[in-house]
């Protein structure tokens, strides 16, 4: 992708670097959504549904684009050792960015520090071949339910010292996010780079198990009414049905050949790939400016929607403009400078 501003969404060469700035473009704008929904909290029930749904891709997407972007790095770079260095300095930087986050004020549940570890943890079995890769997947994801209901289960895990109790939360008990959970989707993000983003049987089945995975979860959780738990199978099988359903969206969209839909993605990419590439910034951006307003005002009991635009339409033309006018987000300018990945910080001209 050319550094100039413009985007193709079609080339084999560049789509390796389209979708994964795309998918983490969805990923932070569906977070932006969720996160400023107190905003509005007189809303119709099929508004909040939709939102809930935004907030349910945001995380295990984040995950999937983390995985993309881990083997991209190692595919780029023959050092392996070096590799898992840099990586581990990117995770630790995530978890003391989470922490100090978390500690803000704000109603966002960071995710930051969940991400970090997942970073430290599935780096080093990016270097397995694709046969244990797979395996490990399928394993992670076959004993997520039960080993939750056992970690669950132990008392000694609640009033264990902190850095034990705050582990064990990243691991296994956290309320909303749970490394366990998203090791499998930054897992397949590692497998589907190894397998290329394309139109192929492993698309298409991907596009059938989307419908039927989220479909399975709707009809369960509501037709049903299975008992629910965050981080179960049910809510597994959701996961995967919609961040299954973006990535088929965005390979189809990004590997497009006609004239008249290039022209169509276009403009629908652009400020998906500035925010993505900016979304370290935009996400501490918007979780500061949550904050400051939650310790002045708290949680909104009626609409205001002035919060909501900042936070939605405003994030998003904050990130196009940085992207278009200066380039390298701040953070991750810091971020690179400390793991040895350093970025100019501003745009070639």
């Amino acid at each position: 992708m050319a550094r100039s501003g413009s985007v193709s969404v079609s080339s084999d060469a560049s789509s390796r670097l389209v979708v994964p700035d795309v998918l983490r473009g969805v990923a932070i704008v569906a977070m932006l959504i969720a996160h400023a929904a107190p905003f509005i909290p007189a809303r119709p029930g099929a508004t909040s549904f939709i939102i809930s749904m935004f907030s349910e891709v945001a995380s295990p997407l984040f995950a999937l684009v983390m995985g993309l972007s881990a083997q991209l790095v190692s595919n780029r770079r023959p050092w392996a050792g070096l590799t898992l260095l840099q990586q581990t300095l990117r995770g630790l930087f995530l978890i003391v960015l989470g922490v100090w986050m978390a500690g803000w004020g704000s109603w966002v549940a960071v995710i930051l520090a969940y991400l970090g570890v997942l970073l430290i943890i599935g780096a080093p079995l990016l270097l397995a071949r694709t046969s244990v890769v797979i395996a490990v997947t399928a394993f992670a994801l076959l004993i997520s339910q039960p080993l939750l209901a056992l970690a669950r289960a132990w008392s000694w895990a609640y009033t264990a010292p902190e850095p034990v109790r705050e582990l064990m939360t990243w691991m296994l008990l956290g309320q909303h996010y749970r490394v366990i959970n998203l090791l499998p989707f930054f897992l397949i993000g590692a497998l589907l780079v190894r397998h290329g983003f394309r139109r192929d049987a492993i698309l298409w089945t991907m596009a059938g198990i989307a419908p039927v995975a989220y479909l399975s979860w709707l009809v369960a959780t509501f037709g049903l009414s299975a008992p629910k738990q965050s981080g179960d199978y049910l809510d597994t099988l959701k996961d995967i049905g919609l961040v299954f359903a973006v990535y088929v969206v965005v390979v189809l969209a990004a590997t497009v050949r006609r004239e008249g839909a290039k022209r169509f993605w276009h403009p629908v990419f652009v400020p998906l790939i500035a925010c993505g590439q900016v979304a370290l910034s935009l996400y501490l951006l918007h979780v500061g400016i949550i904050a400051l307003y939650a310790r002045a005002y708290g949680r909104p009991v009626e609409n205001f929607w002035p919060g909501w635009l900042v936070i939605v339409p405003g994030m998003i033309l904050v990130g196009w403009l940085w992207w278009r006018f200066v380039g390298t987000g701040p953070v991750e300018w810091v971020m690179g400078w400390l793991t040895g990945r350093r970025k100019p910080l501003l745009r070639a001209r």
